[in-house]
């Protein structure tokens, strides 16, 4: 073991069970005070963000904050939440994009309120409306993307003399990004029409917080604009991703800008086509009809002719007239065939591209990078003909559809607006750690009046009375010098012109150490005499004639 260490046991030892219990006990009420003072002086200050809140409120806020890194704290009724000092309006607006809290839309609880006595049919129709809008808009927000949510239901009033029945409509504003809101529309239309009775999907409108109409009149799901325009933005994003995929790992994502515009026909066509085939003819009937015909016709008078009227002698008569006679015969024959045919009827209601337009900027400083130092032009446009090329490969390019593709290696301008936005949040988060610095400034002063006033007197005066202990302790024959005596000597050496040894106020760090632990009355006085013979002599005269007076 180590003399110094040695030492420093050897002299904890003769402090004695009862001043090492002091010791000890001063050094615990000085760690305890530190890390009160600590615990409080570093504590934030808390201001109320919001009072009387829901358990279920309360729960999805502590979330929200956790989750954003803001300190927060729950007071002892369970619905007061309370925010760090500063942070007030930051956690009400993150809180606000969120939707909380929605204790506001009140649900079926609104009837634990009502009493009945007093109460009306009409304010039990206005209560029935309010409770299922705060349970439709509860529902709504559970969907992903939605933040808030609020419903606003008609539900016409019966009338016994009126022709035509009025139908129920509703009307739905959410609080959702531009994607989630589009996409959720249709679904917050059949939901809400769903728990309404008599209310169609038609009748139910649902507009962004921004007063974008998302979804009004006949089913968006149906509509051809909404598809047409849903398509081209689908297909629009896979073609990026792929551009993305295929330079990132080349270029990296900072490097360079891809946009894409593609024209899709989503026309609904339907095709119906027969095909007969004649080479595969099967006769199925013969029909024959035969006919014939005979006639006969004679006359019984004579015919008029000149001879009538010409004198003859004699007179002739023919008692036969003219004769005519006709005969047909006719023969017809049918045959009927079975012709192998096939229908075809198509219908496609898919999408088709007809032309796609690829813009990509590269970052030129990157390709000068990645060539060398000595880059020159034609070494770039080299490396951009090849992106081209990639690009084409990735995006299903055809020029015969009529496709462009474009890529251009450009200087990069630096966003100065995000250099101006980190100055000011530095200075930002200084101001809002002031408090933070103040507190931790007078956690080190008080620290340091602590030590400086408590432990260091307290350390001095048990240091002290050991010393004065081990002084009445030592043998008689062997008095103990006191500090101004081995000052005078340490002087008298140095005087005596032995500069060179090493005084007081020369010590190594080594023997200062041992100095300052007060070290044996033997030790001691071997130092004086290491140091001054003479002097240590004269001061043991001087003792012995003190004694023996």
């Amino acid at each position: 073991m180590p003399k110094q260490i040695q030492a420093i046991i050897d002299n904890l030892r003769a402090f004695g069970p009862r001043r090492l219990a002091i010791m000890g006990g001063v050094l615990a009420a000085v760690l305890a005070l530190v890390s009160v003072a600590a615990i409080y002086l570093n504590r934030p200050a808390y201001e109320t963000l919001y009072v009387g809140l829901e358990r279920q409120d309360v729960n999805q806020i502590g979330l929200v904050l956790g989750e954003a890194g803001i300190d927060f704290d729950v007071a002892s009724d369970g619905t007061t939440v309370l925010v760090a000092a500063g942070k007030t309006a930051k956690a009400r607006m993150l809180l606000a994009e969120k939707g909380l809290p929605t204790s506001a839309n009140a649900g079926y609880e609104l009837f634990d309120n009502v009493g009945s006595l007093g109460l009306t049919s009409f304010m039990q129709q206005i209560t029935r409306v309010r409770a299922l809008e705060g349970e439709i808009a509860r529902t709504i927000q559970t969907i992903q993307g939605v933040r808030a949510a609020r419903v606003h239901i008609v539900l016409p009033e019966r009338g016994n003399f009126r022709r035509e029945e009025q139908q129920p409509s509703a009307s739905v504003v959410i609080r959702a990004s531009g994607a989630d809101g589009q996409r959720s529309a249709a679904a917050i239309r059949h939901l809400v029409a769903a728990a309404v009775p008599g209310l169609g999907a038609d009748k139910v409108t649902v507009l962004d917080s921004s007063g974008v109409l998302l979804a009004s009149g006949e089913d968006m799901a149906n509509s051809s604009l909404a598809r047409s325009f849903e398509v081209e933005q689908s297909v629009s994003s896979g073609i990026e991703g792929s551009i993305r995929q295929a330079l990132a790992s080349y270029l990296g994502m900072d490097n360079f800008r891809a946009t894409v515009r593609a024209d899709v026909n989503t026309d609904s066509r339907q095709t119906e086509e027969t095909i007969y085939d004649p080479d595969s003819r099967v006769e199925r009937s013969v029909q024959v009809v035969k006919a014939s015909d005979s006639s006969a016709q004679q006359s019984a008078a004579s015919p008029a002719t000149v001879e009538q009227n010409l004198p003859q002698p004699t007179a002739q008569s023919d008692s036969q007239g003219p004769k005519s006679s006709e005969q047909s015969d006719r023969r017809e024959e049918t045959t009927n065939y079975e012709l192998n045919s096939k229908h075809v009827a198509t219908v496609s209601n898919g999408y088709t591209i007809t032309r796609l337009s690829i813009a990509v900027v590269v970052n030129k400083q990157r390709l000068a990078d990645l060539i060398g130092k000595d880059a020159t032009p034609d070494q770039i446009q080299a490396r951009v003909s090849e992106i081209e090329t990639l690009v084409a490969s990735a995006t299903g390019y055809k020029k015969d559809r009529g496709d462009v593709i474009t890529v251009s290696a450009v200087e990069f301008v630096p966003d100065e607006d995000q250099a101006v936005s980190a100055g000011a949040g530095i200075l930002h988060t200084l101001g809002q750690q002031t408090g933070t610095i103040i507190n931790a400034a007078a956690f080190v002063v008080v620290v340091f009046l602590l030590v400086w006033f408590g432990l260091r007197p307290v350390t001095s005066a048990l240091t002290g009375g050991r010393a004065g202990e081990t002084e009445a302790e030592a043998p008689r024959a062997l008095p103990q010098p006191s500090d101004a005596q081995m000052a005078g000597a340490g002087a008298a050496a140095l005087t005596d012109g032995s500069a060179g040894a090493p005084g007081p106020l020369q010590m190594a760090p080594v023997e200062d150490f041992l100095q300052r632990i007060k070290p044996p009355p033997q030790e001691r006085l071997a130092r004086m005499v290491d140091l001054n013979e003479e002097r240590t002599a004269q001061i043991l005269r001087k003792w012995v004639a003190q004694e023996a007076t």
